[in-house]
């Protein structure tokens, strides 16, 4: 058993809890203590093709912290967006929106990554800036005044002024600390998949509004593309359940053969989807960033961005304080946090749960009405690069990571 005291603990090591731990190594050097913990630090991601869109605010995080430097070769640019809205069977999809994908000249709004080469980029970022990887789990905790003493499964303890919740959105951290989530299931499920295809897709993204939910075909590097293909929960469970060539017929319904014949590549995976958002985004000594905190519909692509935007936040907020000798882990830092975050994630999730209640219906008037909407923003230049402003993360009170600047 070992026993540590630290600055910082983070419960989970996805994009989140790793991001988190670099930042605040980078800011407060090597006497500020942090470590990680997440039993997926001692596996290989070999093999997940899951892939991940990473708006120009996310991207100046990472190009901040030294990451992305690592991964961009096999980062996608998403140059142009195509926007439609139809039934099934329709023999013509028409295009209502486009965007072209820049935020500033020659910045893409996004860029499309898997998310095995960023997480390993992240971790080895860590280990070089002298963050402790703990490959194990956060079992119990226990709080004594200006400290929190947490036990892993493999019967490690850690002393820390702060414990961080980045443990997904089954948080075991958040549930222990007493902290309720509000929110509701859409009765929707994602099915995600990679496919590979004849033609080059140019960088674009495809976003189709289907009656069931969008479509989405977002860009990877060479001839593939990373399909969120949103369905009845019914429904998708029917199509998982299909053989390979059942399943192919259903795609290719929906994909189309504007990129010639596709294969999938790589396993498929389903995700029931839902809303919801914890009533406090802080305890005594603990924060929830990421998932843990908020889960939305991935309509708008946001979910992945937002948490990373809780990063940037919370990381800020800790620096701030530890240079002023405050406590890192007091209630009046973790309001800080909290103000900064949660009105803005509230706003962001009932914009996406609007969303998706517009345009996941059969309603042909509702129809009519979100395609003249849609007709009149492509008309309009100004909104739609405030759009696209918006969608890249970098519109409102930014933390200074999402603006490219150092803490």
């Amino acid at each position: 058993m070992t026993r540590g005291n630290i600055d910082v603990l983070v419960a989970g090591g996805g994009f989140a809890g790793l991001t988190l731990a670099v930042a605040l190594r980078q800011g407060l050097g090597p006497s500020f203590a942090v470590a990680v913990a997440d039993p997926a630090l001692g596996s290989s991601h070999t093999g997940d093709e899951r892939a991940s869109a990473i708006v120009a605010a996310a991207r100046r995080l990472f190009e901040t912290i030294g990451v992305w430097e690592t991964v961009a070769a096999n980062a996608q640019p998403i140059l142009d967006m195509v926007v439609t809205d139809s039934r099934l069977g329709d023999a013509v999809r028409p295009t209502f929106l486009t965007f072209a994908g820049e935020v500033e000249p020659g910045e893409p709004f996004a860029h499309m990554i898997e998310n095995r080469l960023l997480v390993d980029a992240l971790a080895a970022k860590a280990r070089e800036a002298g963050v402790t990887l703990q490959p194990s789990t956060v079992t119990t905790f226990a709080r004594d005044g200006d400290r929190v003493t947490a036990t892993l499964a493999d019967g490690s303890e850690f002393n820390a002024r702060l414990l961080v919740a980045a443990d997904g959105a089954r948080s075991t951290i958040r549930t222990a600390a007493g902290i309720a989530t509000h929110g509701w299931s859409y009765s929707q499920s994602a099915i995600v998949i990679n496919v590979a295809h004849e033609r080059d897709h140019e960088g674009r993204a495809e976003e189709h509004f289907l009656p069931a939910g969008p479509f989405a075909i977002l860009p990877l590097k060479g001839r593939r593309s990373s399909i969120v293909w949103t369905e009845t929960s019914a429904e998708a469970a029917r199509i998982m359940a299909l053989p390979d060539d059942a399943f192919h017929a259903e795609l290719e319904q929906r994909f189309k053969l504007h990129l010639g014949e596709i294969k999938v590549i790589g396993a498929r995976r389903v995700h029931p989807l839902g809303f919801f958002i914890a009533r406090s985004f802080v305890a005594d000594r603990i924060a929830l960033v990421g998932d843990a905190a908020h889960v939305i519909h991935p309509i708008a692509g946001q979910g992945l961005n937002m948490g990373l935007k809780d990063v940037a936040a919370l990381a800020e907020v800790i620096v701030d304080a530890a240079r002023l000798g405050l406590d890192p882990g007091a209630a009046d830092t973790l309001e800080r946090y909290q103000r900064w975050r949660r009105f803005d994630t509230m706003a962001m999730g009932l914009a996406t749960d609007g969303l998706n209640r517009l345009f996941s219906n059969r309603s042909d008037v509702l129809r009519a009405v979100r395609d003249v909407g849609l007709g009149l923003v492509d008309r309009l230049p100004g909104l739609k690069r405030l759009f696209i402003r918006e969608a890249a993360g970098v519109v409102g009170e930014v933390p200074k990571l999402l603006r490219g600047e150092s803490l």
